[in-house]
């Protein structure tokens, strides 16, 4: 970061995230129907931008808003448990071809998922961090600059179990 660059606070981060987020779903959807190796390039993007987004708003943002906010415990509840169904999507559409026949459709999903989250943070949490920052009660910089070194660390999407593919069973071989 040059001298002059102003470091940027948490919501600001997280803002353009959903921005850049919402930027390439508009795309996939401009895509043609047998674009089928540039949708897969873009859902893999859209996924794996999601998945650092998720991974550092759970483990550094939500921590700090549940500690540091005043009544948000039942915001971080919701936007944890919007994460998990995002993560199951995530790990369909990673483990799909894009010649699949619900591909688009889960990626659609998604992004109509993510639409409704983004809006709960931006118009509830975000403003509700801001304030407590002005209280000097929530560093919004100094999470910033966690959240990004957090997801500049993640490079791939980590494994994830896929609903309806069993991967192991404790039932006894028949």
């Amino acid at each position: 970061m040059s001298a002059t660059a102003k470091p940027r606070d948490a919501v600001a981060l997280l803002k353009q995230d959903h921005d850049e987020v919402k930027a390439m779903f508009k795309q996939y959807e401009e895509l043609g129907d047998r674009a089928f190796a540039s949708k897969q390039k873009l859902a893999e993007k859209i996924c794996l931008e999601l998945t650092k987004h998720a991974i550092a708003e759970e483990e550094i943002f939500y921590p700090a808003v549940r500690a540091d906010v005043e009544d948000a415990d039942d915001l971080v509840d919701e936007a944890t448990v919007e994460h998990a169904s995002a993560k199951d999507l995530i790990a369909q559409i990673h483990a799909m071809d894009p010649h699949d026949d619900l591909y688009d459709a889960k990626v659609k999903v998604l992004g109509e998922y993510i639409d409704h989250h983004v809006k709960e943070e931006e118009e509830e949490m975000f403003p509700a961090a801001k304030e407590a920052a002005k209280d000097s009660k929530l560093d919004l910089v100094a999470l910033g600059e966690r959240i990004q070194a957090r997801k500049d660390e993640i490079e791939e999407i980590p494994p994830m179990p896929v609903p309806g593919k069993v991967l192991y069973s404790n039932q006894p071989a028949a």
